[in-house]
């Protein structure tokens, strides 16, 4: 297992879903989390999970759509820690709809929160880790920022965004000892894909060679590997976990 005792991580969207499974597992690794998300009540349970089995986590209310709220959750976040070395960017929304009929508010709602947020909350973080010299910065994109997908271009948009902008952060920041890395999830059961229909679940396990949906935790046991010293020469990769759903290079 990862050892990273001693370390700060801070996640975003971690009152359920695969944020909640990544704090869950960077506890249990040793990280102190501070755990980022609107639902002030959803992160006070997620904190006592991690609390009863052992480990230190703390709640922040954070809205990555607003930038004044990013401002201030970094800042009440380092002021409680000192500092954060790992940065797990996985907030995100949908707002599905076919392009002939996507209205503009749910563009600009999409790429505020998944793509926008991202770049802002790492910019209010990146510095102190470049004077710290150590970092990981772990984006969660998505298979449809690899693949495309019908009625989601601004959801595959924002993901396939995410993608590049890991590997230019990854260029900017590597000689701070810095990695930043994306994970790239496939068809996973959370509360994001519950609201799909029976057919079209059934549809998305047709195209996925292991022939079963992931969990939240097959994604949250790759992001602490790539927080973690075993994973130091990896920076600007994308790692797919899907079930061969996308095999790509």
């Amino acid at each position: 297992m990862a050892d990273l005792q001693g370390r700060i991580a801070l996640v975003t969207g971690a009152s359920q879903g695969i944020g909640r499974a990544c704090a869950l597992e960077l506890a249990k690794a040793g990280a102190t989390v501070a755990l980022a998300a609107r639902n002030e009540a959803k992160l006070a349970d997620v904190a006592a999970e991690i609390a009863a089995a052992g480990g230190q986590a703390a709640a922040f209310a954070l809205d990555v759509a607003s930038e004044e709220s990013i401002k201030n959750g970094a800042k009440a976040v380092i002021d409680r820690f000192g500092k954060v070395e790992i940065l797990v960017n996985n907030a995100g929304i949908t707002r599905d709809d076919l392009m002939m009929r996507m209205k503009r508010s749910d563009w600009d709602d999409v790429l505020s929160t998944n793509l926008t947020g991202a770049f802002l909350l790492t910019q209010a973080l990146l510095r102190q880790m470049m004077k710290n010299r150590w970092g990981r910065i772990i984006n969660i994109t998505s298979v449809v920022g690899r693949t495309g997908q019908e009625g989601q271009v601004n959801y595959a948009a924002s993901k396939a965004g995410l993608i590049g902008f890991t590997r230019s952060l990854a260029r900017e920041v590597a000689s701070r000892g810095i990695t930043v890395n994306a994970v790239a999830p496939g068809y996973i059961e959370t509360p994001m894909t519950t609201v799909l229909g029976e057919k079209l679940r059934e549809k998305m396990i047709e195209q996925i060679p292991l022939g079963r949906s992931g969990t939240d935790a097959e994604i949250a046991q790759p992001v602490v590997f790539l927080a973690s010293d075993a994973a130091a020469y990896i920076t600007g990769h994308v790692l797919d976990v899907n079930g061969g759903m996308f095999m790509g290079g």
